[in-house]
């Protein structure tokens, strides 16, 4: 039975790979391309295939430098993958095996050959005129707005408009919100939540006798001014930076790098704008009278392994 499911997987893989071998749209084809066959380029040909390294002759990098083939002549045959020159380098059936370190996944090469046989659409992105909105419906694109407050019918629980989200959906699953939390839970879940440390026992005291109405949001306050907080929530951005003390290749030799992890602590604890968080991480040093700290926040481009 394992084996068997396993084919069936494997089947069921390569079937939906093969999916854009029937009649794409535009849309459909530029899709298909930028999440399978260009990531595949950049990934396992561009260091050999780019246009600033021609082996053979050969640039995977554009469409005009695949469609003018290399030394050996053409890739590919639109339509006809078992006779282009690059299918039959990556399924490794001839002299020519690509890439050098190793063969594709099955996958990635029934996605090349769907791609062949649907004709080699390669869609260049187009650049918007200047001013002009982008051609795109992704979230990203969209200007933010407020959406409408659902209807609920137990309209004494919520205490602001958020609660009133979270109780539509619990009312449409047929679900009641669960009893309020006592003070030591409240305090020990928000302790978590925003500086990653449990309570000790003298602030659980001092918060289960303070009585004031504002007690709760004095809590907040409390925990959001903490050098913690910018420790506890500065890891998402370091590990999505890849921040490491050491190379992480070969003989993974320490580096210093304390200094820019600090500057995310910092900046998150001051309540940097994320406009200035990432323009100071992609081009501190370029910008004018540059600070130290924002020469420092740079070494978000030295995260990346070496040897």
């Amino acid at each position: 039975m394992p084996g068997d499911m396993s084919r069936l997987i494997s089947g069921f893989a390569i079937l939906v790979c093969a999916w854009p071998a029937r009649a794409q749209s535009p849309d459909e084809a530029a899709r298909f391309f930028e999440m399978h066959i260009r990531p595949l380029f950049q990934e396992k040909c561009a260091g050999c295939h780019s246009d600033e390294k021609r082996t053979s002759g050969l640039s995977l990098e554009n469409k005009q430098g695949f469609a003018s083939g290399g030394n050996r002549g053409p890739v590919a045959i639109a339509g006809k993958p078992e006779e282009s020159r690059i299918i039959q380098a990556v399924e490794q059936s001839g002299a020519l095996k690509m890439p050098p370190g190793g063969k594709l996944r099955a996958e990635q090469i029934e996605d090349l050959r769907s791609w062949v046989r649907a004709g080699m659409p390669w869609p260049e992105a187009a650049l918007p005129a200047a001013g002009a909105a982008p051609k795109s419906d992704h979230w990203a694109f969209k200007a933010p707005a407020r959406p409408p407050l659902p209807a609920i019918r137990n309209a004494a629980w919520p205490r602001n408009p958020i609660d009133r989200f979270v109780l539509a959906r619990l009312e449409k699953e047929g679900l009641a919100p669960s009893p309020e939390a006592d003070r030591a839970a409240l305090i020990r879940r928000l302790s978590l939540d925003l500086i990653g440390l449990p309570p000790t026992p003298a602030e659980i005291d001092a918060f289960l006798g303070d009585r004031r109405p504002d007690a709760y949001d004095r809590l907040v306050d409390r925990l959001l001014a903490s050098p913690h907080y910018g420790e506890r929530w500065g890891r998402h951005w370091l590990d999505a930076a890849r921040y490491a003390d050491t190379n992480g290749f070969g003989y993974d030799n320490p580096r210093v790098m304390w200094h820019y992890r600090d500057w995310v602590i910092n900046a998150l604890n001051r309540d940097m704008p994320f406009n200035e968080f990432t323009i100071e991480q992609l081009a501190g040093d370029l910008l004018p009278h540059a600070t130290l700290d924002q020469k420092i926040a740079t070494g978000f481009h030295r995260n990346t392994m070496i040897n």
